[in-house]
């Protein structure tokens, strides 16, 4: 079994001993410092680490760039965002849904 570190481990860690939100620029910061990336792979794994942090549900992505723990935030801090976007995202799939030429009725499968 392996115990390697992941960096949203590592930022959780980080988070946790902050007690308040972080900018995302700050936080990488200390993460690439803890874990020790190499200088040739900081971009690519800068990347890498926003897009583990966008799925990882431990944390909570605040306006201005900022970043919490989801467990510090109170509902409406952190799922406002997303119901707008799931009400864009529905409307947006009933439009290209009347604009197809989809089988009807007896028809449809």
């Amino acid at each position: 079994m392996s115990t390697k570190v992941t960096m949203t481990d590592t930022a959780y860690n980080c988070m946790i001993k902050r007690k308040k939100e972080i900018e995302f620029s700050k936080l990488w910061q200390e993460v690439s410092k803890a874990m020790k990336i190499p200088e040739e792979k900081l971009s690519r794994k800068k990347r890498q680490f926003y897009a583990e942090l966008m799925d990882d549900r431990r944390f909570a992505s605040l306006s201005g760039n900022k970043w919490d723990l989801r467990s510090r935030r109170s509902y409406s801090e952190v799922s406002a965002d997303a119901i707008v976007l799931d009400d864009e995202d529905d409307m947006e799939d009933s439009d290209e849904r009347d604009s197809l030429d989809l089988p009807k009725g007896e028809d449809s499968y």
